[in-house]
C-alpha cells in the first residue's frame, strides 16, 4: 500500500513539474547566466591556442643524428594504415640493409589516426604539430619521401622536444 501511495505521489509530482515547465525554466536560467558572461575569443592568425604534445598534424620522416634515414622499410606503417594512404617501395643496399626508394602518403586519404607512428619500430614516421597547410592542386596532396624528409629536417627540434615531453608525461 505504501509503495502504491509513493508511486502516486511521485507521478503527481512529475505531472506538476511538467505542467509548470520547470525543466524549461531551469534551462533558460542557465542560458541567461552564460549569455551575459565574458566571452573568450581567440584572434586566430595573431593568437594561437595551445597544442598538446600529442597533436597529430602533417607527417614527417626523421633522420638519425648522423644524417641517415631512420626508415628501415619494414612496411609496418603501410600495413597498419586503415585508410591505405601509405605506399612504400624498397630495395636492398650493398651492405644487406633494406631502405625505401619510395615513401608516399596521400594526405586526402589519411585520417590522421597516428597508427603509422605507433607501428614504426625506429620512430621514423611522425606526425608533427603543423596544421596550417593547403593544396592548390590535387596532385600536391601526395607527400613524397623527399618532402617528408624535408619536413622532418625542418621540424626536428620540435619533434624531439615533443618526444621528450611525451615520455615524461607517461
Amino acid at each position: 500500500m505504501r509503495l502504491q501511495r509513493w508511486n502516486t505521489v511521485t507521478s503527481v509530482g512529475q505531472y506538476v513539474k511538467s505542467l509548470l515547465l520547470l525543466e524549461l525554466l531551469r534551462g533558460m536560467l542557465l542560458t541567461g547566466r552564460h549569455l551575459f558572461s565574458r566571452k573568450i575569443t581567440v584572434q586566430y592568425p595573431e593568437e594561437k591556442t595551445p597544442q598538446s604534445v600529442r597533436f597529430r598534424g602533417l607527417h614527417a620522416l626523421r633522420r638519425y643524428p648522423n644524417g641517415e634515414e631512420r626508415c628501415i622499410a619494414c612496411k609496418l606503417c603501410e600495413a597498419v594504415c586503415p585508410a591505405l594512404a601509405i605506399t612504400i617501395d624498397s630495395e636492398l643496399n650493398d651492405d644487406g640493409t633494406r631502405r625505401t626508394t619510395r615513401y608516399d602518403i596521400d594526405l586526402f586519404k589519411c585520417i590522421y589516426c597516428g597508427f603509422c607512428e605507433e607501428a614504426c619500430p625506429v620512430d621514423a614516421i611522425v606526425e608533427t604539430r603543423i596544421f596550417e597547410y593547403h593544396f592548390e592542386e590535387r596532385s600536391e596532396s601526395i607527400m613524397t619521401k623527399e618532402q617528408l624528409l624535408a619536413v622532418g629536417d625542418r621540424e626536428e627540434a620540435q619533434i624531439a622536444a615533443d618526444r621528450a615531453a611525451d615520455a615524461a608525461y607517461r
